[in-house]
């Protein structure tokens, strides 16, 4: 089954709000298989709805609208719906009770605008949204060749679309609209770094070539690394996993993770389970790479803590560089990140720590430290290692890269 999504909404279009509520319904609507085509955002306005709406019916089998079911004058969702699927709007006896429930203690809100949310179109089928007043709409039509095809109306505000999509319209989908092979999407992700994506294609052009049409590989490059992802359409999952053995195999000298999940998660993984601690030492990164260990739950398992040594002081006075190797050799050099990550390690008694100390400019570069010159070091238990990488220009992504650098080194150096 293939689906769009039609988001409506002047605010969209402006850059005023973000949409955050496609991300996640694609992720909710491949866990039950049904893919997602496109992504269409429109103004609210009766010509640019009805065309997406035809557009998107050209395409797919269902249609997923947020946005524009609000009470005021600028929300024409429901209006255009009704026209466009030539219905009339008709008191609904039971959105009414539920809006009288919903706003029982503050009388307030219910005004002659409230009350045109019980009005709904005479076609929908109208399912409860629990947290708001305005009605969950399915609409059924007969598309090319008499293949049903479906519309879901949902309201825009992300909580409301969530609980709407979780108590609602999936079990809908469910029980209304898949069937079984139909759902069937695999999908198997493993992460590589280490070598670019081009050289990459190269190496995996004959067996990618040789994949059966109904499995297809995705290349995701991010900040260093690569995630593969391998996806199975109407086919058993042991068919997808077939080709992942198949493709570990062949990537194995840049393989950093057989799963699809955050490095910081992967390094809190396993610290966890060698029951092990880390603490950062950090210049150039400014405390990037320690919001990152530790923002997932259960961290405080194996993160203690941080030291963002900015200046040549702290890393001296706190970290206990000494001055010769910041004097001698700069404070972007093997030397003084070795000694950070040595004196973070000693200072906050963990077993593994990183250092880094680098130049995220734009300005503070030289001809033989060019602005995204970063060394790093990791400390651990069998010694310190330290490396130098160029990582760009842009100071945003050179401290990005540098924390994907540190975590991918980080997981090859835990035991």
């Amino acid at each position: 089954m293939q689906s769009e999504i039609i988001t409506i909404g002047d605010e969209l279009l402006i850059g005023q709000v973000v949409d955050t509520n496609s991300a996640w319904m694609a992720q909710r609507l491949n866990e039950i298989g049904v893919e997602l085509k496109q992504i269409t955002s429109v103004h609210d306005d009766e010509t640019h709805i009805r065309k997406a709406l035809d557009e998107a019916f050209s395409r797919a089998d269902i249609v997923f609208t947020t946005g524009g079911l609000g009470p005021t004058k600028d929300d024409i969702t429901k209006l255009v719906m009704a026209s466009y699927f030539d219905t009339r709007l008709v008191e609904s006896a039971a959105v009414k009770k539920h809006i009288y429930e919903l706003y029982k203690n503050r009388p307030e809100v219910l005004n002659r605008l409230t009350e045109t949310q019980w009005m709904v179109p005479e076609k929908a089928e109208i399912l409860e949204n629990r947290v708001g007043s305005a009605p969950l709409m399915v609409f059924v039509r007969n598309g090319c060749k008499n293949k049903k095809q479906w519309l879901f109306a949902m309201p825009g505000v992300p909580y409301e679309m969530k609980i709407a999509m979780e108590e609602q319209i999936l079990p809908y989908l469910s029980e209304h609209v898949l069937s079984g092979a139909e759902r069937q999407i695999t999908h198997r992700t493993i992460m590589v770094s280490g070598i670019p994506e081009s050289s990459l294609a190269i190496v995996l052009e004959p067996w990618e070539t040789a994949l059966p049409k109904d499995i297809r590989l995705a290349y995701l490059p991010k900040d260093g690394t690569i995630r593969l992802r391998l996806s199975g359409y109407g086919v058993m999952p042991a068919r997808v996993d077939e080709e992942k053995r198949r493709l570990t195999e062949l990537v194995k000298e840049w393989l950093v993770a057989e799963e699809d999940k955050p490095l910081e998660v992967l390094v809190g993984e396993r610290l966890k389970a060698e029951k092990a601690t880390i603490a950062t030492a950090e210049s150039c990164t400014g405390g990037k790479l320690a919001a990152l260990l530790n923002k997932h739950a259960g961290s405080s398992a194996f993160y203690m803590g941080s030291v963002v040594a900015y200046s040549n002081e702290v890393k001296h006075q706190v970290l206990g560089v000494s001055a010769d190797a910041l004097n001698h050799y700069g404070a972007v050099s093997e030397q003084v990140v070795r000694q950070m990550a040595e004196g973070v390690r000693r200072l906050l008694n963990t077993d593994y720590a990183i250092a880094t100390s680098g130049i995220a400019g734009p300005d503070g570069g030289s001809a033989e430290k060019p602005v995204g010159t970063v060394w790093m070091a990791w400390a651990t238990p069998e010694g310190t290692f330290a490396e130098c990488f160029r990582l760009g220009s842009l100071r945003e992504q050179i401290t990005d890269r540098a924390c994907m650098k540190a975590l991918i080194r980080m997981l090859q150096l835990i035991k």
